[in-house]
Parts: C-alpha cells; structure tokens; sequence
C-alpha cells in the first residue's frame, strides 16, 4: 500500500515499468443495453473500463530494440485484471490496476 501526503493537492506520482500501464477504474454501465441489471458478481467478473494514468517506456524485443507502448496517458480503456493487479492508495476511493499492455483490449474513441 502507498501512503499519501496529509496535504490534499498534493498527488502521488507513480510510474509504471517495461510494459505494464496504471489504469483508474471507471464505473461501467450497471445495465445492460436491454434494460437487465447486470449484478456486481457478473461484472467483478468481466472486464473493466477505465482510464489509463501512465505507461512505462515499452518492453525490450529479442533483439534488444525497445518496443514503444501505443496506449498513452489519457486514453479511455476496456482491461482485463486479476484480483493479485489492484493498487490501493491511502486516501483515495478510486480503483487503481497496475496491468500489462497486453492487458488492454480496446482504446475507446
């Protein structure tokens, strides 16, 4: 866990390594386009929406040749967790995910 300064301004500044992507979790529609409400089991279950905070550089290739990241700071995402990625932050209700960029499965335009 990461403690977090008394003064309310001020943020904590983390950035990701290789190719891993700090996403802030997003609510995501309760209901489904027909009108069903989705329960939070089903949707703990699914992937999360969010917004990506920072990428790290990108990953090293076999050949030693860095691989630049294409998700940036800023983007709206669909990702893929697990329960082991999920950062909390004294201080701060949100939902943050420390994820590989391979978990990402979709910018949103």
């Amino acid at each position: 866990m990461f403690g977090m300064a008394k003064e309310k301004d001020r943020k904590i500044t983390i950035q990701p390594l290789g190719d891993r992507v700090l996403v802030q979790r997003e609510d995501a529609d309760v209901k489904s386009p027909a009108g069903i409400i989705i329960p939070d089991t089903a949707q703990k279950e699914k992937s999360k929406q969010g917004v990506v905070i920072a990428a790290g550089p990108g990953k090293y290739g076999d050949e030693g040749d860095l691989i630049p990241m294409t998700v940036k700071a800023g983007q709206k995402v669909f990702f893929n967790s697990g329960w082991d990625n999920e950062i909390k932050i004294e201080g701060d209700d949100a939902e943050y995910f420390l994820v590989h960029e391979s978990d990402i499965l979709a910018v949103i335009k």
